[in-house]
């Protein structure tokens, strides 16, 4: 329904609301996923799975703007959301027809205070780092950066109380999942401002047309779906702590370098340097996901994956924020050196994706990776 408003909106409010709507639904649908996954794969197969569940989620972002590109080209904007229907209408169909039910004995009534508490805080926080640069935007900035610290206090009072809350406290008991939450959000606002960035600089910089911009992202969604199957093998030879440091000094590089892109850099580089954004950010992703959900038990599954969901939105948002703003700062008020403001923003949230090295170095990898994996390993 929320595509179909957005197809149909006359005017800018009316699709910034359809995409309210929108975007409420496909919060609700990214965790059923894993949370599947979760409840029915056993724990040995427990990446493999999820990373074949992952790939739709990975290489949609990516096909995203080809198919854009040539919609807008051939159509107009509205079919970018309309073509939405279609697909929906086929997966409520698989739904339907595959998922077997899985009702719950006890559902706690839903925390209405605590998911107000923790949008406040969303909210808050993302405004803070999108103010426009002005008089007095320190001051508004510090004010919301300090409203979304006081909203995650009075959840954690609002918690402690209520029997039932939204997110239970006991989740970050588990030091792995804490830690998994903590790296995906740094890792993801560096990777996500690349579907973002690039269009932007091909189109801009080297005059690409929305469709060419487009297809220049499928090489990074061709190797992502072929890497899949790399994951489990890897992760079992050196661990979930080794390779994520590994990969994501990889991820983080391959950003890095997009921003030699300019006038004269050669077809064939852009195309390798995508495929290797595209190959290591898939197996990152799985195996972030991995890491951060397998050590939940069974009770804790379900408000994990649904936090986990939370916090991967937030990343996406503020790698679109982030990439956006350091554009502008770097470009000038008037905007009068693109060039170096893409170069120096690929330098930036290539250099964010690679701090959350520092956090997965804080994983605890017997716990992680158990005996099995140890063996493995050696």
């Amino acid at each position: 329904m929320g595509s179909i408003f957005c197809g149909l909106a006359q005017s800018l409010t009316q699709l910034t609301i359809a995409r309210v709507v929108q975007g409420v639904g496909g919060s609700m649908l990214l965790p059923i996923g894993r949370l599947a996954v979760l409840r029915r794969v056993p724990g040995d197969q427990y990446i493999s799975a999820l990373a074949f569940v992952s790939i739709a989620g990975q290489v949609g972002p990516i096909f995203g703007p080809t198919l854009g590109g040539l919609l807008v080209q051939a159509a107009s904007w509205h079919w970018i959301f309309m073509i939405n229907v279609p697909i929906g209408l086929a997966g409520l169909f698989a739904v339907r027809r595959y998922l077997p039910e899985d009702a719950l004995a006890d559902v706690a009534p839903f925390d209405v205070l605590g998911c107000g508490l923790l949008s406040l805080c969303m909210v808050a926080f993302s405004l803070a780092l999108d103010l426009p640069a002005g008089e007095g935007r320190m001051a508004w900035s510090a004010a919301l950066f300090a409203l979304s610290g006081l909203t995650v206090l009075l959840y954690v009072v609002h918690a402690r109380r209520r029997e039932n809350p939204l997110f239970q406290l006991r989740l970050f008991r588990e030091p792995n999942f804490s830690v998994g939450l903590v790296g995906n959000l740094v890792c993801r606002v560096g990777s996500s401002a690349v579907p973002f960035l690039l269009p932007l600089l091909l189109q801009l910089q080297l005059g690409y047309t929305p469709l060419q911009s487009g297809l220049m992202m499928l090489p990074a969604a061709i190797a992502g779906t072929i890497s899949k199957p790399w994951i489990a093998p890897l992760v079992r030879r050196f661990g979930y702590d080794t390779f994520l440091l590994a990969n994501t000094v990889l991820v983080g590089a391959a950003i890095m370098s997009f921003a030699v892109i300019g006038h004269g850099w050669p077809l064939s580089w852009q195309i390798a340097q995508l495929a290797v954004f595209g190959a290591a950010n898939s197996m990152q992703f799985a195996a972030m996901n991995s890491v951060t959900l397998k050590g939940l038990s069974t009770r804790d599954a379900g408000s994990g994956n649904s936090l986990f969901s939370m916090v991967q939105m937030l990343a996406i948002g503020l790698g679109v924020t982030i990439g956006g703003g350091l554009v502008g700062v770097f470009g000038g008020a008037d905007n009068a050196l693109p060039g170096r403001a893409f170069t120096l923003t690929f330098l930036c949230v290539g250099a964010i994706t690679l701090l959350s090295a520092l956090v997965f170095r804080r994983l605890d990898a017997d716990r992680l990776n158990g005996a099995s994996g140890r063996a493995a390993a050696g």
